[in-house]
């Protein structure tokens, strides 16, 4: 990727996350970017195509990260999914965090039709498959509800933290989660 073409990426989902993606214009992103629209839309021929762009690299990113904290914990199934809300935690209260890009972007974009409503919903379910594999390789027998229900937790928690930093939600969450865990390894 061209590094004009991952400037306006980063721009674009800089300015989605703080300003939201509707209130941010193109005239925006390429003022901040230091390019033109023409150039913009040479990478990106709409401003949908962008929008897209920034789900894709944001989910990537995130799904990266989880791997890589993941990673050292690969002979122990277990603890993977029970840490797994140790890891959102550290991400939700670090400074960086502005949200979960495909939450933004779903409440921005309802109608269940439109293509970015479509990739968010698709996150969702490719984060709650994620956590299934999890409690799979953990050996836990109804994987589908303990994923339903830690996804719901996620979303949930999230959120409250993007409406109000430090609400005590992801700990909540974390709490509810750990709970949830410890009952389908012992029922499994």
């Amino acid at each position: 990727m061209s590094v004009l073409k991952q400037k306006i990426l980063q721009v674009s989902t800089d300015l989605f996350q703080t300003r939201g993606i509707n209130s941010t214009g193109v005239d925006t992103i390429v003022a901040v970017a230091g390019t033109t629209k023409m150039t913009l839309y040479k990478y990106f021929e709409t401003k949908e195509e962008l929008i897209l762009a920034v789900l894709q690299q944001s989910h990537h990113d995130f799904q990266s990260w989880m791997n890589e904290k993941l990673a050292g914990l690969s002979d122990k199934p277990d603890a993977k999914i029970q840490q797994l809300f140790d890891f959102i935690e550290e991400w939700v209260t670090s400074p960086s965090f502005v949200g979960v890009a495909f939450i933004k972007a779903s409440a921005e974009f309802p109608n269940e039709e439109n293509r970015i409503h479509q990739l968010s919903s698709q996150q969702s379910r490719d984060f709650r498959q994620f956590i299934h594999q999890l409690a799979q390789e953990a050996q836990i027998k109804d994987a589908d509800g303990l994923a339903l229900q830690l996804s719901i937790l996620f979303e949930g928690a999230v959120q409250a933290e993007q409406i109000k930093r430090g609400s005590g939600a992801i700990k909540s969450a974390k709490k509810a989660a750990k709970t949830l865990i410890d009952m389908a390894i012992r029922q499994s």
